[in-house]
């Protein structure tokens, strides 16, 4: 299934993804229908060959593709190459491959992470909340070790909400915090629903 959001169809594969988006007005469909309306795909899914090459064959020309999702498998980029009958670089991180009617069909940074193949990685206003994560969960580690079996975790939501906290605060965005009262009504249901 897709999204398509102004000329942009973004991957919902998944029907906990698909859901929420439709009362919000967004149109969802099969990706074959999708592949016929769209104008930029941009695959988020994780997941591989999510754009095939039944799809590359309903594209308009024109049709524009990036993968922001998961290594570089989310796009058929083998099956598109195969279809294609010629294929150039139009410029630095867009390559050009025309397909039967003499239609051409982009794709950017080569179907890899288009943040990371296309540009300069994600910013230091990203990045440092991730380290953070990733050091506040190491020392999380660290502090109860002995205690902790041998499994992955989710980092503490107390963590996440910390970095979150500090975040905003260098940022100038000062918000409201829960009183006493309102963190008991919210952790409780004495009151109904």
């Amino acid at each position: 299934m897709q999204v398509r959001q102004r000329g942009c169809t973004v991957g919902v594969d998944r029907v906990e993804k698909a859901f929420p988006v439709v009362p919000d007005g967004f149109p969802v469909m099969h990706m074959a229908k999708a592949a016929e309306v769209g104008e930029v795909f941009v695959t988020v899914t994780g997941n591989t060959s999510v754009i095939r090459a039944e799809h590359f064959a309903r594209m308009k020309d024109g049709a524009i593709m990036a993968n922001s999702g998961h290594f570089n498998v989310e796009i058929d980029l083998e099956a598109l190459a195969k279809t294609a009958t010629s294929r150039r670089q139009v410029r630095p991180f867009v390559e050009e491959f025309t397909v039967a009617g003499n239609r051409r069909l982009y794709v950017l940074g080569e179907g890899r992470l288009i943040n990371l193949a296309s540009a300069e990685g994600h910013p230091a206003a990203v990045m440092d909340m991730s380290f953070a994560n990733q050091a506040l969960g190491a020392e999380f580690m660290v502090q109860r070790g002995r205690s902790l079996e041998r499994k992955v975790y989710v980092v503490p939501i107390d963590i996440d909400r910390e970095i979150a906290r500090l975040k905003l605060a260098s940022m100038g965005v000062a918000i409201d915090g829960l009183s006493a009262e309102q963190e008991s009504y919210l952790a409780s249901w004495r009151h109904g629903t």
